[in-house]
């Protein structure tokens, strides 16, 4: 069942996330744009473009880019890792969907944890509230079931990050979309691209 989202914010979901059009499973294609729509519903922000590409707040960031570059760049290499490793070396069964769908999810609690409203509330008593109460990955978890999107992408949420990951079995999709994130961020790092960010 769909949720109240305001379709405007279902369209800029759409606009900033355009491979989310290539999920053939109708489904999960509206469900994917639910989770975001969902996501940035719950903060001040009004689109993808309004977050800095970078892992967490305050770390380095890519200039003149957004967490929606960030998403569509894991995703797209989620899905040719998969498709590359199974070229050649055979079927491994990835499902090119729960890659593209856990690619660009991945991150849904990241307008959580960069709400300037949380931020500032963390800030003002870490004792009280912990700096961030709740990291990405679980908040993002939060979203996810709310979606109703299916376990395998709500696993992909919880389990991309390093952190995260150490304490579970990760999936197939799993395995690769974490690596997919990590290979985006470590790639940046060494080009030199990534510059201190401005996250208060």
């Amino acid at each position: 069942m769909r949720m109240e989202i305001p379709e405007a914010l279902r369209q800029r979901v759409r606009k900033s996330l355009p491979e989310v059009e290539e999920i053939e499973d109708e489904e999960l294609r509206e469900k994917v744009v639910d989770a975001w729509a969902l996501a940035l519903a719950q903060t001040e922000f009004e689109s993808l473009e309004d977050i800095p590409c970078s892992g967490v707040p305050e770390a380095p960031e890519l200039p003149d880019r957004t967490q929606a570059h960030h998403l569509r760049a894991t995703a797209r290499l989620a899905v040719a890792i998969g498709e590359t490793m199974e070229e050649i070396l055979g079927p491994l069964g990835l499902e090119r969907d729960e890659l593209m769908a856990g690619g660009l999810c991945h991150d849904l609690g990241k307008p959580y944890e960069y709400s300037p409203a949380n931020r500032a509330r963390w800030d003002g008593d870490p004792r009280v509230s912990g700096r961030p109460a709740i990291r990405h990955p679980a908040y993002g978890v939060h979203v996810a079931l709310m979606a109703g999107l299916p376990e395998s992408i709500v696993h992909i949420v919880g389990g991309h990050s390093s952190a995260e990951g150490q304490f579970i079995t990760r999936s197939l999709a799993c395995t690769v979309v974490a690596q997919a994130d990590h290979a985006s961020w470590q790639i940046l790092r060494s080009a030199g691209a990534l510059t201190v960010g401005v996250q208060g």
